[in-house]
């Protein structure tokens, strides 16, 4: 029987932009503080981060991994931020046997740091960093279908107290963050916003639906637009795997002044 655990998908914002204390991103700090209240400490973090793509699901597996600075062209305290959260050598084994019991190869690298997709959220969640953490990288494919498989197999994660973190974010448009906030803009932002919001937390949807929909999320209005590439949503689908059910809150923030969306599994 699976034991305890929370999963939770975040809108994790621009690069180290939340921890400079840019006003565009205010609403997203305290949406991730709200979150965290609303959860038991946990034991161990498992980072699925929009920042890492690999041949092979692969987890960071070292005892002390390092900060990536994993971003270009902020101020000097952006390249000195310091995260020391220890990493869980028996948590990444654990994910690595989950994944290839259902068949589904996967490795381990002992070297890689912790990317700001870990970092800068955590941070604002717990700031202390004395809960260790392990990330699982995206798969190079993008296959939207194949990172819900990867989430299904890491629900044999029997870890007391684990809590999962899919981040990414809902929205991911550099041009359209950058730009000014334009009727199309607004429009793409606000419609694919409700779609995947209806489809994350309807109760009443059947579960193979919902799966269906996520599988086919790029045929959704303003999908494209939102996500020219998709590695930024990705996290959600191995978010839905592991849950498998709607979520049980749906958290929304403006951030760069766009609308954007968080969701709460509780198990």
């Amino acid at each position: 029987m699976n034991k305890k655990r929370n999963i939770v998908f975040i809108s994790h914002g621009g690069g180290p932009m939340p921890l400079l204390k840019d006003p565009d991103h205010s609403e997203m700090t305290a949406t991730l503080k709200k979150i965290t209240a609303a959860m038991d400490k946990p034991s161990a973090i498992l980072v699925i981060s929009a920042h890492w793509e690999a041949s092979l699901p692969t987890v960071t597996s070292g005892k002390n991994p390092d900060i990536i600075y994993d971003y270009n062209g902020f101020p000097k305290e952006a390249y000195e931020i310091r995260y020391p959260a220890s990493g869980e050598p028996e948590l990444a084994k654990d994910v690595v046997n989950a994944l290839k019991k259902n068949g589904i190869e996967a490795a381990q690298d002992d070297q890689r740091g912790f990317d700001h997709g870990l970092f800068v959220p955590l941070k604002i969640m717990y700031p202390e960093a004395d809960i260790p953490c392990v990330q699982l990288s995206l798969v190079h494919s993008l296959d939207a279908g194949f990172h819900i498989q990867i989430g299904k197999a890491l629900q044999l994660l029997n870890w007391e107290n684990l809590l999962v973190i899919g981040s990414g974010f809902s929205f991911h448009n550099m041009r359209g963050f950058f730009s000014p906030n334009s009727q199309e803009i607004r429009e793409n932002n606000m419609a694919f916003d409700h779609w995947l919001t209806s489809v994350i937390s309807d109760k009443t949807l059947p579960e193979n639906t919902r799966e269906e929909m996520l599988n086919n999320w790029d045929s959704a209005p303003g999908s494209r637009f939102c996500h020219p590439r998709e590695e930024h949503l990705l996290p959600l689908h191995v978010c839905y795997g592991m849950a498998t059910q709607a979520c049980e809150t749906t958290f929304k923030a403006k951030i760069m002044n766009k609308q954007s969306s968080m969701f709460y599994w509780g198990k």
